[in-house]
């Protein structure tokens, strides 16, 4: 090896100065391109360790960083700090136990701080405030959709002199994940959260807002649509009722991919109230009786003889030795009798408020997939379900939603082939971060093998020169004398065919005519020669006897 390399140095001396300095430029550019690749392969994928960080805490970070020995660089478009993907959950742990960022909100800890003395019952209520702003912030971010939240409460001054004091409110700000959305229910949870977290707060004082300067909470100017989407909500929570009882039923015997079931229910959302008061006339009872009996003894000496002025003056005086009527004489007498009833008629009073969402019309429809069947020569097929299964699957399907005719429900139950389904949710393999990390790497490897294949070898190549072919074997004398021979009678060309093998021969009844013919027969013969030369000697004695024979 080292007298090539002499050689291919007193080559390269030899060789003009322009051509040397070319070789060297390619040789070192390609060399250069190979140290590039490679070191681009195995560097690292950097990932932001912060999505959000203040400015003022990104240097208290990277001192942390310093000190637990991460690498890291910082991006010159954004501004975020950068490490090692594969060092990314491990760092957040380390920095999290050092209380890193600090722009996380601060919960009650923040009154485990000394205050030092002397401070005053203004700063500890904001201190107290600022607890409760953060740990109010903890609990929305906790949801799922939510990064983070920040919230502001206003608090009402409380003085002797106000009579009418301003009650509190409240603002929240969320940042949401990605392209998440809140919906109504969890805005109204954050919004009674934070209002059963404030005395005296109520929930129409709370105001919440996203990082796009949405407003998520309503107004209360407009009820009617807030109504409508709690409408379709809770339609849609019926819906998804009925489907749920329909595939629950349906899945153990078709199969779970198998069937499909949708159900649009008609509901009634409208408040009815009225008062109902019916009578029976044919029930009464008597609630109350009055008996009043009157009766008098004698004549009534008001009454008798025509009425007129004289009738009533006072009768005459008596006189002396007059005969007084007997005493078992007839007294005149009257007797009178009154009742009073009161009846009381059954009568009923009925207040009634019908319950909204009541279901008026229900409209089903199930799809059922074919069966796998083999054929009279053996081949798996697709064939519809019989009548008597789909009947009895419509049955089934009927008795699952509480079908009542006459409500007016529709159902519909049909047999169909389904395409075969590919699971969409499962993400593709080329997006996972380590089949990107591994196609970096073979990628790079493989460019940095096709810079040494194209480049890098061909330049050493020229610098080392070719290796000396190998001598050809020293012939004996006989062998020399017949090759010499041969070369003799060549210009005749009758018996030198003869003597090649056949390949030789096929190729030259295939070769050209002429000299040309000649020049390959006797190359051929040449070659024999070299391979076998006791043969081709045993061939030319034999051709010597017999032609001392003949």
């Amino acid at each position: 090896m080292g007298g090539r390399l002499a050689l291919g140095l007193q080559s390269f001396r030899d060789m003009s100065a322009g051509r040397q300095i070319a070789l060297i430029g390619t040789l070192a550019g390609g060399l250069v391109a190979v140290a590039a690749i490679l070191f681009w392969t195995l560097k690292p994928t950097y990932a932001p360790l912060f999505s959000q960080i203040d400015s003022a805490e990104a240097s208290e970070v990277m001192t942390a960083l310093d000190q637990l020995g991460v690498p890291y660089r910082v991006d010159n478009s954004t501004g975020q700090i950068e490490i090692p993907q594969q060092r990314l959950a491990e760092t957040r742990l380390q920095l999290a136990g050092q209380g890193l960022p600090k722009s996380a909100d601060i919960g009650f800890e923040l009154l485990q701080q000394d205050s030092g003395f002397g401070t005053s019952r203004l700063i500890e209520g904001a201190r107290f405030q600022r607890a409760l702003e953060g740990e109010l912030g903890r609990s929305i971010a906790a949801l799922e959709p939510v990064d983070k939240a920040r919230v502001h409460i206003a608090r009402a001054e409380r003085s002797v002199f106000v009579r009418e004091r301003i009650p509190p409110s409240a603002s929240v700000v969320v940042h949401l994940k990605g392209n998440r959305g809140l919906t109504d229910t969890q805005v109204g949870a954050i919004v009674h959260l934070v209002s059963s977290s404030v005395p005296e707060l109520t929930p129409d004082r709370v105001t919440v807002v996203d990082q796009s300067g949405r407003l998520l909470t309503s107004d209360g100017e407009d009820k009617s649509s807030r109504l409508s989407l709690d409408h379709l909500e809770y339609t849609h929570r019926v819906e998804s009722r009925y489907v749920d009882r329909v595939q629950s039923l349906l899945i153990p015997i078709v199969g779970r991919d198998r069937v499909r079931v949708q159900v649009s229910a008609d509901l009634d959302f409208s408040r009815v109230e009225r008062t109902q008061e019916s009578y029976d006339p044919d029930r009464t009872a008597i609630r109350s009786e009055q008996l009043n009996e009157e009766e008098r003894i004698g004549a009534d000496p008001l009454a008798g003889g025509i009425p007129g002025a004289l009738t009533n003056q006072p009768p005459a005086g008596g006189v002396v030795g007059q005969q007084q009527a007997p005493a078992n004489a007839t007294v005149p007498s009257s007797r009178s009798q009154q009742t009073t009833r009161n009846y009381e008629v059954d009568r009923t009073i009925s207040h009634i408020q019908e319950t909204p969402g009541g279901v008026r019309r229900l409209t089903a429809a199930v799809v059922v997939d074919y069966v796998d069947q083999v054929n009279e020569a053996g081949e798996p097929v697709r064939a519809p379900r019989s009548d008597a299964e789909m009947e009895t699957l419509r049955e089934l399907v009927r008795e699952a939603i509480g079908f009542n005719e006459a409500r007016g429900d529709s159902l519909q139950v049909r047999s169909a082939s389904f395409m075969p389904q590919t699971d969409e949710d499962e993400e593709p393999i080329w997006t996972q971060p380590w089949f990107l990390e591994l196609a970096k790497i073979v990628g790079g490897l493989l460019l940095a093998l096709i810079v040494m294949l194209t480049v890098v070898k061909p330049t050493i190549s020229q610098l080392l020169p070719k290796p000396p072919e190998p001598e050809a074997p020293e012939e004996d004398e006989e062998t020399r004398a017949l090759t010499d021979g041969i070369e003799g009678e060549g210009e005749e060309g009758d018996d030198i065919v003869s003597l090649t093998h056949e390949p030789s021969g096929l190729a030259a009844l295939m070769g050209p005519k002429g000299q040309d013919r000649q020049q390959l027969d006797l190359e051929a013969v040449r070659e024999m020669v070299r391979e076998d030369p006791k043969r081709v000697v045993q061939v030319m004695k034999q051709w010597l006897a017999e032609d001392g024979n003949g």
